[in-house]
Order: C-alpha cells, then structure tokens, then sequence
C-alpha cells in the first residue's frame, strides 16, 4: 500500500502526547515533515526529541492554547502552507450534566469546537486555494453514542461529526478530502485520569479503574498506536476517495451501547 506522503508537511494539533504524539511519530516514519501545537513547551521539546530518533524529519513547534481564538490564527497563520491537518486537541471535561457548569461548557466548546472549526476554516480555505490538502478531524466516539456520563463531549462531538461531513461533501470539488475519526476508549494519560474517577466514585477505590475495561468487547482499551495508524491512513493517498465520512475505531463499542 502507498501513502506517498514522503516530503509532505503536517499540522498535529495536540500533539505532544496520546494519540497526536503517536500520529506524529507514524507520519514521521512515514517521511512526513511536521509541525506540532499543544500548549506546553516542555512537552513538545520532548515530542521532538522523540520524532528525532525515530525520522530525518523537520519538526517545527508551536507552545499556543488553542482555546483562543487569536492563538488559532497565528497557528493558521504560520502553517498556511501544510499539506495534512490533524485537528487533535481538546480534551473535554468529563461528567453528567448536574456537574457541567456553564463556565466548563464555554471553555470546552472554545477548545474542541471552536479551535477545530476556526483552525479548519483558514487552513482550508489557503488548501482551496492550491487545490490541494487533506484535513482529518480527531472527535470521539460519543457522538455516535450518546453517553450521559460526559454530556458536554457527546454534543461537542456530534456536532463535530457534522460539520465533518458537511464540509468533507464539498471539499472534493476544490481538491481537498475532509475525514473524521471516531476513537472509542484509548489507553492515554487522560483515559487512565477518567477511569480512576469513575472507579473512586463506584466502588470508593480509583486503584480499580482497570477493571472499568473488562465489559469493552475486545476487553481492552485500543492503543493510540492503533488510532495513528488509521489517522495516517485517512490523510494519505491510500484513502485518496475517502471524504465526508467518519471512520471509528472503538473495538465494537458503538455497536453494543455504553459500557463504562
């Protein structure tokens, strides 16, 4: 299989760890130039370093909270020219609606929402204009199942899904693919941070979050080498007729409804 993305430049938004980092590392391998954004310096230093012993690639960082609008801008601003855009950030508070409060709603909507569709909109229109780009959108599997536990993630990604497709049907005609991914559960920092309030609150001791994953039907979380591997799919040329559309990767869990 090709994916002729060799000499070809990306944008990870959060990409410092989880399944960007991961990302990052498979489009490295992959001969793909990068540009990293997330929040914390630090952490990005460390990414590069890491991409650095794995690929002869160029890896530019961008230390911005995506949360503001004027720091997505300059992030358009200074990768006008990239070939692929992951839009990857924007880890979203947890739980049911009696524990979202207003200010939590605002702030995860200006970070997974509004950073996503603005960041889209200006790479999009720069790719327009070469006719020529790929944009694949990072969402969550909860937008395909409703999941009353995290509400404020279930709307922000059904949302997300939509707008996928509604600009990933016209794209095309401009030379550019739009595709969603939907990960299900993912072994991540943040996963493992969820699990362990979920356990402390149903059975008073967070040390048994792993357990919250024997209902999953693999019985395991997926790896966010597993989600990398179908993010680097759907932007390369292997998937050059893929637009409009929303590919999951959740080990079977939206099939059989929610489980944690």
């Amino acid at each position: 299989m090709e994916l002729n993305l060799e000499g070809r430049t990306a944008l990870v938004t959060g990409g410092s760890k989880g399944i960007g980092l991961a990302t990052a590392l498979e489009f490295a391998r992959a001969g793909c130039n990068l540009h990293l954004a997330a929040r914390t310096l630090e952490d990005l230093e460390a990414a590069r370093r890491r991409i650095g012993e794995e690929a002869p690639v160029t890896v530019e960082l961008h230390a911005l909270d995506l949360a503001l609008t004027e720091n997505v801008l300059e992030l358009a601003r200074r990768c006008r020219d990239v070939d692929i855009l992951i839009n990857n950030a924007g880890a979203l508070p947890s739980g049911p609606i009696e524990e979202v409060n207003d200010a939590l709603w605002r702030a995860g909507f200006d970070l997974k929402v509004f950073a996503t569709v603005n960041l889209t909109r200006e790479i999009y229109l720069a790719m327009k204009e070469r006719r020529s780009g790929v944009i694949v959108n990072v969402i969550g599997n909860c937008g395909e199942r409703p999941d009353p536990e995290i509400i404020l993630a279930t709307l922000a990604n059904t949302g997300l899904m939509g707008f996928t497709r509604a600009l990933g049907g016209v794209s095309p005609r401009h030379g550019v693919r739009v595709v969603g991914v939907n990960p299900g559960p993912t072994a991540t920092e943040r996963l493992e941070k969820l699990m362990r309030k979920k356990a402390a609150d149903r059975t008073g001791d967070p040390e048994r979050w792993t357990e919250l994953a024997a209902p999953l039907p693999m019985g395991r979380a997926g790896t966010p080498q597993e989600l990398a591997n179908l993010i680097v799919f759907a932007a390369s040329d292997a998937a050059s007729y893929v637009s409009g559309t929303i590919l999951t990767a959740d080990g079977g869990v939206a099939s059989v409804g929610r489980l944690f």
